[in-house]
């Protein structure tokens, strides 16, 4: 008997060895970090993508997923991703929401459900530290203010100035606008003329709505655009009527055809960001929430003001040219 009893004693301690065992396999599993982009195709968001990538080479021991939209404008497929990573399983979530509308809800039911959200680039309705862990990106209103000074300096603070907006429900370019107007409207002699038009998620939409504003009235002494797209479909519509490089286009973001575009006197300012680092931050702030670590709710990653006198200094030459082909072989 004696014998029995030692065996099923020494049975349960192997059972019980076993299910700790499995369980310490489950806890120490590796987190999975899904970074959903607007789009995937502009030079911004693989740039986002590199400084994702630049985070898990450097930290390691996490699997990096990245998926996302092919157009910039479709939120449903946004919204898709995020439910479908959430009912996954996956670790968390770096987002940069299409539309702050749109977002709010499947971010905030995704924190609630405990799946840590990182909002980057572009903002959600909702509050940091509640809906979502953490909010990085760019002081937007503050960037569209750099624009507009921009604006006012080569103008002389005189003249009609044209806003293309870039997309209705983009909250990001929504505050540049709101930061680039609040600077004209300052200015007396500056007559700003927002028609409320939209460029579209493409440079070919933006082209088509830089074609028809120009069309209806084409005397202005400057332009304004809140994104790349937007800033390059603009050129183009400029270049086609013999109008490039007299106006003054001040745009945002940065692109081969932008830079080539000022280096050749057509574009007299872009507002740059540091999208390598909010992928890299973001990715890094994920990580930091999930191992039970206290992150700032709200991150600034800067803007610089890029024009045809510094863009050859070594800090700009750094944001024209983010390090694509060291982080995603491109």
């Amino acid at each position: 008997m004696r014998s029995r009893s030692l065996f099923f004693r020494y049975l349960w301690v192997m059972l019980a060895l076993l299910v700790a065992g499995c369980t310490a396999s489950v806890t120490t599993s590796t987190p999975k970090i899904a970074v959903i982009p607007k789009g995937t195709s502009h030079e911004f968001w693989k740039s986002i993508h590199a400084g994702a990538e630049k985070a898990r080479q450097e930290i390691g021991g996490f699997e990096l997923v990245w998926r996302g939209p092919e157009r910039e404008n479709d939120k449903s497929q946004q919204i898709d991703l995020v439910q479908n990573f959430v009912a996954s399983g996956i670790s968390a979530i770096v987002i940069a929401p299409a539309d702050d509308r749109a977002l709010a809800s499947p971010i905030a039911a995704a924190s609630r459900g405990g799946t840590p959200v990182i909002v980057i680039d572009s903002g959600v309705q909702g509050i940091a530290g509640t809906d979502y862990a953490s909010y990085i990106a760019t002081d937007n209103v503050e960037g569209g203010r750099i624009a507009g000074r921009r604006i006012v300096e080569l103008t002389g603070g005189k003249g009609r100035v044209l806003v293309l907006r870039y997309q209705e429900g983009s909250g990001s370019t929504t505050q540049r606008e709101q930061g680039f107007v609040e600077i004209l409207e300052s200015a007396q002699g500056i007559e700003v003329v927002d028609p409320g038009r939209y460029a579209g998620s493409t440079r070919e939409s933006a082209r088509d709505a830089a074609e028809n504003l120009l069309e209806a009235d084409s005397d202005y002494v400057g332009i304004f655009c809140s994104n790349e797209s937007a800033t390059f479909g603009m050129l183009l519509a400029l270049r086609a009527r013999r109008m490039a490089g007299g106006v003054f286009l001040v745009g945002f973001d940065a692109s081969d055809g932008l830079i080539e575009g000022m280096r050749a006197g057509e574009i007299h300012g872009l507002v740059v960001q540091d999208p390598v680092a909010m992928g890299e931050l973001g990715v890094k702030t994920a990580l930091a929430v999930l191992r039970g670590e206290e992150v700032e709710t709200l991150v600034d990653t800067g803007a610089k003001l890029v024009t045809g006198e510094n863009i050859d200094d070594p800090q700009i030459v750094d944001l024209l040219y983010p390090p694509l082909k060291k982080y995603l072989g491109e």
